[in-house]
């Protein structure tokens, strides 16, 4: 394969999603639009030159994060796309391979379609455009075809009658052998009903010069722009449904896939089971045999195998499962490591810990770790019984084999086999329950 440079389109202001956020850092599956073509093209070993607007430093320190090798160039005024890869002249100018020229709006392109492109300019094609289509063509650019090559492409605005009868259009996406796109790049115009200078205006350049211009088409769904909110809702479901058909490929139980909701990079074992209504943010790393129940919402978390969660569970922040740990209803766990076979089955917060193997955790436990200023850690070692309704008041360590008492407020380190008792001395008063209540029916009467 020849060598392959991507030049990425990410200078639309994005007027028309209503926001403060450029367009392209808004996320699907938790990642922005844009780190998803990246995602896309840096599977090929592609170069890269990314296209921003004026004021767009967010976008340059989202790509750049993405990928640090990534060449930014300014389109300081807006005059079409042709104008927009001129930009990039220092990048493609010196490119010896192929050149493919994307949108940053387009998260969904797969490196199915990418690597059909690369393989017809491989085979001798000087350039390659995506088609696909749309139930409803209309607003899209037609490709105009001799048989499988591609004479022209009219834009909607431009096309006759006749063009727009055609519902094979154009997505934007092309590629062209280098010198393909230097030998027509300054030679396209604006003359057109918007004045602006369309990149397609090379395809009739390109064919001019007895070049041969293939096409490919490719599924609508994968090509859907993010240009206002309605598209970025039809992309994250578009998004949603591949990465749950995935899931399933790969062996995973789903009880009801379309409740179910997974970030760019969730990682799922074999042999998983996960119940409706359960949402995955970014960096969830689960093993096999795990069952996240019910109404969980899971990120930034390693799960062992054999772990049972939920419902109702929120796992976050750098949490470290154990196999066979078994997190139960209304259980939150925040940075803290868990051990094998480790249980808190009811009630508890549990952040900042290291907690050991084979602990029980009694329903009602929290980890007092926040003081209002710095935040604490809990150690509790192997095979603890920790009793109801505990406090455990950071910093604080809980020895091997130790107990501590239901109800205890736990404040100073437990030594190992001991028992903890931490609360304060009952006292019964005989008779003195109907007291309350007299003096209690006294005031709800006043």
């Amino acid at each position: 394969m020849a060598e392959l440079l991507s030049i990425i389109l990410a200078a639309g202001e994005g007027t028309r999603m209503k926001s403060a956020l450029p367009k392209v850092l808004h996320p699907v599956g938790g990642l922005p639009v844009v780190s998803h073509v990246l995602r896309t093209v840096k599977a090929f070993g592609s170069k890269v030159a990314v296209v921003v607007g004026p004021d767009h430093e967010a976008v340059e320190a989202a790509v750049t994060r993405f990928e640090a090798g990534a060449r930014i160039s300014r389109q300081m005024e807006r005059l079409g796309t042709a104008h927009a890869v001129q930009q990039a002249r220092a990048a493609f100018e010196a490119a010896p391979g192929h050149v493919l020229v994307l949108y940053a709006d387009t998260p969904l392109v797969t490196g199915a379609t990418i690597g059909k492109i690369v393989d017809r300019l491989d085979a001798g094609a000087d350039m390659v455009v995506v088609g696909f289509r749309p139930d409803n063509p209309t607003g899209y650019g037609r490709l105009l075809t001799d048989g499988d090559r591609v004479r022209a492409i009219r834009e909607h605005k431009d096309a006759t009658e006749e063009e727009r009868q055609i519902g094979l259009c154009n997505s934007g996406i092309l590629g062209f052998r280098g010198d393909t796109l230097r030998a027509v790049i300054d030679r396209i115009g604006n003359h057109n009903a918007k004045g602006e200078y369309y990149l397609t205006d090379a395809v009739e350049l390109a064919a001019g010069d007895g070049r041969r211009i293939d096409f490919i088409e490719a599924d609508a769904r994968e090509l859907v722009g993010v240009d206002n909110r309605e598209k970025l809702a039809e992309a994250e479901a578009t998004f949603q449904e591949f990465k749950r058909r995935e899931a399933m490929s790969n062996g995973v139980t789903l009880r009801d896939p379309k409740s179910v909701w997974f970030s760019w990079d969730t990682e799922l074992g074999r042999d998983v089971t996960i119940f409706p209504n359960v949402v995955f943010g970014p960096g969830v790393k689960i093993a096999d045999n795990v069952e996240i129940r019910a109404f969980c919402d899971i990120e930034d978390a390693v799960i062992g195998e054999g772990a049972s969660i939920g419902p109702f569970a929120r796992i976050r922040g750098g949490a470290e499962l154990g196999p066979d740990v078994h997190l139960g209803n209304f259980v939150e766990v925040k940075k803290s490591r868990i051990g094998a076979g480790t249980k808190a089955g009811h009630l508890s917060y549990l952040g900042d810990a290291d907690i050991g193997s084979k602990t029980n955790i009694g329903a009602g436990t929290i980890t007092c770790n926040y003081d209002g200023v710095n935040k604490d850690k809990t150690v509790i070692g192997d095979n603890v019984f920790i009793g109801s309704n505990a406090s455990l008041v950071a910093p604080v360590t809980i020895g091997d084999g130790a107990y501590t008492a239901s109800g205890s407020v736990i404040t100073e380190d437990v030594p190992a086999d001991a028992l903890a008792l931490g609360r304060a001395h009952q006292i019964n008063k005989p008779g003195y329950a109907p007291k309350l209540k007299a003096r209690a029916l006294a005031k709800k009467g006043k």
